[in-house]
C-alpha cells in the first residue's frame, strides 16, 4: 500500500497542517478510518488524507463524511474520485508570522458557546470560510460588539505542534475599513504567542485585499496551496474489507 498515516520525517507540520493538529494538539477531536483522520463535522470539514490516497482511502473518507457529506482538504497531489461532486476548488496562499506587532486589541472581548448564533449570523452575512456550531472550541475566538451586535470576529482553527491557524477573520460591511479586522488579528497572534507558539493562517489567493492585509500586518508567504471542497455521492456503497477499515472510531479519547 502506498503513501503513509504519518508525516514523513523530515516534514514541516504545515506542510499537512489538518493531519498534524489531528495527530497532535487535536487528537482529541479526531475521527479516524482507516488512514483518513478527520475532525467531527459539527466542528470543521477538515479532512486529512495520505499524500496519495488510494481508492480504498476514498472509500473511508466517504465513510466518515457519510452520502452527501462534505470532504473539505488542502495539500492534496490526488482530486477526488470522478463522482464526487465538487464544490470548491481553488488556490490559497499559507502564510506565517514574520514579525507581526501582536498586542492586545482593547475593543476585544472574548467569545464563548452562548454566542455562537450570532458569530454564525456574522459568518453568514461574511463568508470568511467553514464555520460550524463547534467551531469554537477549536481555540480563542475574539470578537468586537457595537450597540451590543457582534460585527467582527477572529480565532484559531488548526493547530499543528507549535503553530496555531488565525482563522475565521470578517468584518460586518458597515464597519469595515476602521481596523478593526487588524485589530483582532493582531489580538489573536498575541494569545498564540504568550503560548509560545507561532500564528499562521490561510487565504484565498483570488483574495486580494486580505492577502494584502495580512502582508502589512507582518505575514509572510510560505507557500501556495491547493483547497478543495467535495461532496460524497448520495448513493455512495462503502466497501468494507477487514475489521479495522470498518472501524470508524476516535484515534483519541476526548
Amino acid at each position: 500500500m502506498t503513501g503513509s498515516p504519518t508525516p514523513d520525517a523530515g516534514s514541516h507540520p504545515l506542510d499537512d497542517p489538518v493531519g498534524s493538529a489531528l495527530r497532535g494538539p487535536h487528537a482529541h477531536f479526531a475521527e479516524r478510518r482507516g488512514r483518513i483522520l478527520r475532525y467531527p463535522s459539527a466542528v470543521t470539514p477538515w479532512v486529512a488524507l495520505p499524500d496519495r490516497p488510494e481508492a480504498a482511502d476514498w472509500a473511508d473518507a466517504a465513510a466518515l463524511a457519510g452520502p452527501g457529506g462534505n470532504v473539505t482538504i488542502t495539500a492534496f497531489h490526488e482530486p477526488p474520485p470522478d463522482d464526487w461532486e465538487v464544490v470548491f476548488d481553488a488556490e490559497g496562499v499559507q502564510l506565517v508570522d514574520a514579525g507581526v506587532e501582536a498586542a492586545p486589541y482593547p475593543e476585544a472581548v472574548r467569545l464563548g458557546p452562548a454566542d455562537v448564533p450570532e458569530m454564525l449570523d456574522l459568518v453568514a452575512r461574511t463568508r470568511p470560510g467553514p464555520f460550524e456550531p463547534r467551531t469554537i472550541e477549536l481555540g480563542t475566538y475574539l470578537g468586537v460588539r457595537r450597540d451590543g451586535v457582534l460585527v467582527a470576529m477572529a480565532g484559531e482553527r488548526l493547530h499543528p505542534p507549535g503553530w496555531s491557524e488565525i482563522s475565521g477573520v470578517c468584518t460586518d460591511e458597515s464597519v469595515r475599513g476602521q481596523g478593526l479586522a487588524g485589530g483582532l488579528v493582531r489580538a489573536v497572534a498575541h494569545e498564540i504567542r504568550e503560548r509560545g507558539e507561532t500564528p499562521f493562517l490561510h487565504a484565498a489567493a483570488a483574495n486580494t485585499d486580505a492577502v494584502r492585509l495580512y502582508e502589512q500586518l507582518g505575514f509572510a508567504l510560505r507557500r501556495r496551496t491547493p483547497f478543495l471542497s467535495a461532496l460524497v455521492p448520495e448513493q455512495s456503497q462503502v466497501r468494507v474489507t477487514g475489521t479495522a477499515r470498518g472501524d470508524v472510531r476516535k484515534a483519541a479519547t476526548r
